[in-house]
């Protein structure tokens, strides 16, 4: 139920459902169904059986697809009743606190707006899939309890009952999996990929994400950045033909030019930046290879360390292991970000294909040998089974549907978000869990020391 009208003995509701609204006319003359029309109150649940007819002359309703009808309801039956709701959901909803908004977020849904963005969401995933089957890639799900191995942020860890004292975690991404695929033959491969990274609270990013993920073998770094443009060129103009691409082909803009000349390396390029329908898109190339951390608390000294711009899977553009390891400050990668309007949407590279290469990148990085056969052991022994040249990039669509849909935040895109530290309000989560289910696992909680 949107809302009750009362005019005179003739009751109007209008009636809600995914698709739309659709006014009910309960005339007097159907009795105690007229009754009980007058009780009804907004976002109460009914069942109403009639017969569609035309409304009458000049009191049609173009502001809605269903304006020219109404249904002369015949029979009634309330389903369930509803409280009164915490906000409105009538409005755009950017007045209510958000903190309250995702408490309720099933409430918050029934909005018109979220709703909308849902569908274009939905459109949009559906356009990229179609668009990459096409292609001819092949659309493999990969797991979700991996190995917590360093990628560049936080794991979330999973503890196995059945292995005390050992862990599965939550995967940063597929990267492995799709390289291993890449040594499976499958050459094409792509993903709508759920990620998740244990990172600190930040007000614009969510513990766990989707990203449409690819890999590819036998490419050049052409060949990725071609694909890209061409998917996302092809979708704007096929779903958003309102939005206008500023420049084709894309952009390709060196690290260190982009850095020297827009002090960013997801630099904003649009020439009206007050025109949200104004779409700069641009790819980052040449990467470093490393970048130094000044203070690394993983390190026993809790000293700095060189670490991976990218991640260590990316390959760089030399093959001589001595002078990577003797100036690793100077050494480039095969590295491309994607960037669109001031934000990176994406992210990849080409990958190491040989072992020693692999290895001395994680030498370069601190890590021992012994270290490196213990967390990255599977993926060196897949690479001494032959395995093609290959690589990839990750596109978050969170951040590219806010962009497109004009929302402020990736949480009005997403179904279910939580807040900017973490927390899922409607859900309650995180939460406690029982001293039964702790002693299960072999796990015992420390105090923290004030």
């Amino acid at each position: 139920m949107q809302t009750v009208r009362s005019h005179g003995k003739i009751v109007f509701l209008d009636l809600r459902d995914k698709n739309g609204l659709l006014q009910i006319v309960i005339s007097p003359e159907v009795g105690p169904l007229s009754k009980l029309a007058n009780e009804l109150r907004s976002e109460w649940v009914i069942e109403v059986e009639g017969t569609i007819n035309k409304r009458p002359k000049g009191m049609e309703n173009p502001k809605i697809e269903t304006g020219g009808v109404e249904l002369e309801a015949e029979n009634l039956k309330v389903l369930s009743k509803a409280k009164t709701l915490p906000f409105a959901i009538d409005t755009s909803g950017y007045e209510i606190n958000e903190e309250k908004r995702l408490k309720y977020r099933y409430l918050d849904l029934r909005r018109q707006r979220l709703r909308k963005n849902l569908e274009v969401r939905q459109k949009v995933i559906q356009f990229m899939r179609e668009f990459l089957i096409k292609e001819g890639f092949l659309e493999i799900e990969t797991p979700i309890l991996t190995k917590s191995t360093p990628e560049g942020a936080r794991d979330f860890l999973v503890p196995s009952r059945l292995e005390r004292g050992k862990f599965y975690a939550l995967p940063q991404s597929p990267q492995q999996y799709k390289q291993l695929l890449m040594v499976a033959g499958i050459e094409k491969y792509f993903q709508i990929a759920k990620c998740f990274r244990d990172e600190d609270p930040r007000a614009d990013r969510q513990p766990e994400f989707t990203q449409l993920d690819i890999e590819m073998s036998f490419v050049e770094q052409d060949d990725i950045l071609n694909l890209i443009e061409n998917l996302y060129i092809s979708l704007v103009k096929k779903l958003f033909p309102e939005k206008k691409i500023q420049k084709i082909p894309f952009p390709r803009i060196n690290y260190e030019e982009a850095m020297e000349k827009y002090k960013s390396d997801k630099p904003d390029l649009r020439n009206d930046k007050k025109n949200p329908d104004e779409l700069a898109f641009a790819f980052i190339v040449n990467f470093p290879m490393f970048e130094w951390k000044k203070e690394d608390p993983s390190t026993s000294s809790g000293q700095g360390r060189w670490d991976a711009k990218h991640h260590p899977f990316t390959r760089p553009k030399t093959e001589n292991i001595k002078e990577m390891k003797k100036n690793p400050e100077k050494i480039l990668a095969h590295q491309y970000d994607f960037v669109l309007n001031g934000y990176e949407i994406g992210g990849g590279s080409l990958r190491i294909f040989k072992p020693e290469i692999l290895e001395a990148v994680f030498e370069v990085m601190g890590h021992k040998k012994s270290e490196i056969k213990k967390k990255f052991g599977h993926l060196l022994e897949a690479f001494e089974y032959g395995v093609p040249p290959h690589g990839g990039i990750a596109c978050g669509l969170d951040r590219f549907l806010a962009i497109l849909l004009n929302e402020p935040s990736i949480r009005e895109v997403i179904v279910m978000p939580k807040t900017g530290d973490n927390r899922d309000l409607m859900m309650g989560i995180p939460a406690e869990v029982s001293p039964e289910q702790l002693k299960e696992l072999g796990i015992k909680i420390a105090k923290q020391k004030k």
